[in-house]
């Protein structure tokens, strides 16, 4: 379960590199002070915690529900990102609504990586006991601000093509997705065998998707063939 929940966070971490990819330098500063803020100003909170209070956290399956629906909405909308970016890319003039929907699906870099900053500062606090919490906070600070801007200008230096980069943070995506569903249910969902199957209903589906499918055919092959004359 924790080797779950890490492997979440590093693609997390992979996702914001790969967004801040896209944006420019004032832009990706803005964001990674923002960043390092977070951990100067949550290490008051981040010194209550306890490693147990910790793993308490993560086996409290409503917590893991709400967040999931956090996740899941974060990872819709790098999508949504990525979709309308694709179309932008390759399809040339599009509205201007469009654009502006672009740029704040672009500009957004996420909420995830919050969390995941929270849970860093509180596992170097352990593992840097003894020393001043605010030294700790402010030096760890300093290291994500210059990891936040060094690390998309690494990834942007290795992945010169912005289709590729495209690719790779809708993947990611679709991978965060899935490994928040296998922390959510954490073993908490049980085999059950199947009913028998409707075969009416599945026959009634079976004739509505081919219908549906039909029109749709129909209807696109004669705006296709309209365009064409």
């Amino acid at each position: 379960m924790e080797t779950t929940i890490l492997t979440l966070m590093l693609i997390v971490i992979f996702m914001t590199w790969l967004k801040l990819t896209f944006l420019k330098i004032w832009q990706i500063v803005l964001i990674a002070t923002v960043c390092a803020f977070s951990i100067v100003f949550s290490w008051p909170y981040a010194i209550q915690q306890s490693r147990n209070e910790i793993s308490e956290w993560l086996s409290n399956q409503k917590l893991m529900l709400d967040t999931s629906l956090v996740l899941t909405l974060e990872v819709l909308w790098q999508m949504a990102y990525c979709m309308l970016s694709g179309k932008l890319l390759y399809d040339g003039k599009v509205r201007q609504r469009t654009v502006w929907i672009y740029r704040m699906l672009r500009f957004f870099p996420g909420i995830l990586v919050f969390p995941v900053l929270f849970y860093l500062q509180i596992q170097i606090m352990y593992l840097f006991s003894g020393i001043d919490f605010s030294t700790i906070s402010w030096c760890l600070a300093a290291l994500v601000l210059l990891a936040v801007v060094g690390g998309s200008y690494l990834l942007r230096w290795l992945l010169p093509q912005k289709a590729l980069r495209l690719e790779l943070l809708f993947l990611s995506s679709a991978l965060v997705l899935i490994l928040g569903i296998v922390v959510t249910v954490n073993g908490t969902t049980n085999f059950k065998g199947s009913d028998p199957i409707e075969w009416k209903a599945l026959l009634a589906f079976i004739g509505l998707t081919t219908l549906c499918g039909g029109i749709g055919a129909f209807l696109y092959s004669k705006r296709k063939v309209k365009h064409k004359f």
